[in-house]
């Protein structure tokens, strides 16, 4: 058996509350993981071509409020 299928027999075996405890913690946690790969992707300037382009639109007039 995998670590993954263990996790997920384990999960499976959890009361409602408990599942809701683990919903909102892996919501955050998976949150925290996205910020931080948000923030090295800007870090190391993976992100950069794209905030260049949306500034570029922005200067040309080529927006609109959402």
């Amino acid at each position: 058996m995998t670590t993954v299928e263990a996790i997920e027999n384990d999960i499976k075996r959890l009361s409602q509350t408990e599942l809701a405890d683990f919903r909102r913690w892996f919501a955050e946690f998976d949150a925290d993981a996205w910020d931080a790969q948000i923030e090295a992707d800007a870090a190391a300037g993976k992100l950069d071509a794209l905030a260049e382009e949306a500034l570029a639109e922005y200067k040309a007039g080529r927006v609109r409020e959402i």
